[in-house]
This record gives structure tokens, C-alpha cells and sequence, in this order.
């Protein structure tokens, strides 16, 4: 299976995660099955909490995570 390497990215500012940003996570990732999430510095201190609400509403997983970015995968049937 070929994998386009250009993924889409989400980035979250200092206004957190809600349901408008579950809901695109589910959208991106039902059409690119791998997606990165970007968090600002400013709430770095939050990101593995909204990494942990983003995977379980999302039914995703995490596959890498460097420095305030995660990459996100979430295989479609």
C-alpha cells in the first residue's frame, strides 16, 4: 500500500481541544489515515493530556511524538 509521505497537519493553540477539533481529527483522519498534531509551547505542559482525550475519542493511536508535534494514525476500514 503506497502512502502519500505529506500528511495533514492540526495545530492547537492556547485554546485547547473541543469538540470542533475531535470532530476534524475524525474527518483528517478518516481521509489520510495518518495525521500530525501540532501544539503551541504555550501548552506543552497540557499536550499528553490532550494527546490521551485526542486517541480515545478519536479511536486513534500515537505513533511518534517529538518535541509538540504527534503524529496520529487511525486505520480505515
Amino acid at each position: 500500500m503506497n502512502r502519500s509521505l505529506s500528511t495533514f497537519t492540526l495545530n492547537i493553540g492556547k485554546s485547547g481541544i473541543n469538540e470542533n477539533v475531535i470532530d476534524e481529527i475524525k474527518r483528517q483522519l478518516k481521509a489520510h489515515e495518518v495525521i500530525k498534531v501540532k501544539f503551541s509551547k504555550t501548552i506543552s505542559s497540557e499536550k499528553q493530556n490532550y494527546i490521551t482525550e485526542i486517541t480515545e475519542k478519536s479511536k486513534s493511536k500515537l505513533v511518534d511524538l517529538r518535541g509538540n508535534v504527534a503524529v496520529i494514525y487511525k486505520k480505515n476500514r
